[in-house]
């Protein structure tokens, strides 16, 4: 026999008996981390938020967590459990600012008849008050808008993976994930915001790494801001509803 190929096998074989002895010495017990017990969290009866949501807003006029931009009382409408955009009376916030979160939010658009040729059913979800998740009528007609402007789009940066748009004037559930962006010491970016959205149970985002803030004109770029802010809801000429909004914050 050829010394190298005898070498060669010598080599492989010490090589895997080594392999083996070393793999007989690790304990089961090496591989169990400890080190942080999960805390117990109740999960939710369908429709209802888990044990450790912070509810923004129930359905039980429970607007004392909310208000406009400028800090003046919601003038948005109450209609049994749902929260009404009322045209022209602006955007809303959070009184309690975040940042990384678990959200839920259910939302529906109106009698399209309602709508002008632009504003069909539009809102969006503002986390930290900066990173837009869309919110239009976008029922099987995707033409209505840009594709990176329809629902479930991150405005201006990211079309969804499918369109799971339930028709007008049905209530459409959105998951969000969300993870706040991270900025160096010195005020530069560290880390991109990432977002995750679940639409009508469907998978549409998934971890995608945002540009920036929302901008209508030009191109997103990060500026340093805290490290929470509020959420605000837009209003946009149109009479979308919300109801049953919870986030859970992410540590």
């Amino acid at each position: 026999m050829n010394y190298r190929i005898k070498y060669t096998i010598l080599f492989v074989y010490l090589n895997l008996s080594a392999a083996g002895l070393f793999a007989q010495k690790i304990k089961p017990e090496a591989t169990e981390d400890w080190s942080r017990k999960p805390a117990l969290v109740t999960p939710a009866k369908y429709g209802q938020p888990p044990a450790d949501a912070i509810v923004l807003y129930s359905g039980k006029k429970d607007l004392d967590k909310w208000e406009h931009l400028d800090g003046s009382p919601v003038k948005w409408k109450t209609k049994g459990k749902a929260l009404i955009i009322e045209k022209d009376a602006t955007d809303i916030r959070t009184k309690q600012p975040f940042g990384s979160v678990q959200m839920h939010v259910e939302w529906k658009t109106p009698n399209p008849k309602e709508d002008g040729s632009n504003s069909r059913g539009n809102s969006g979800v503002f986390l930290m008050g900066l990173y837009e998740l869309q919110i239009y009528e976008s029922y099987q007609d995707m033409s209505k808008i840009y594709y990176n402007g329809q629902a479930g789009s991150v405005y201006k940066q990211h079309i969804p993976l499918v369109n799971a748009c339930l028709p007008p004037q049905t209530w459409q559930t959105y998951d969000i994930v969300f993870n706040a962006p991270e900025f160096n010491p010195d005020k530069t970016l560290k880390t991109p915001a990432y977002l995750t959205v679940f639409h009508n149970n469907i998978l549409i985002l998934n971890q995608v790494a945002l540009k920036g803030p929302m901008k209508y004109e030009g191109y997103p770029e990060y500026t340093y801001h805290a490290n929470k802010l509020p959420i605000s809801l837009q209003e946009h000429d149109s009479r979308v509803s919300f109801r049953n909004i919870w986030v859970r914050e992410l540590r």
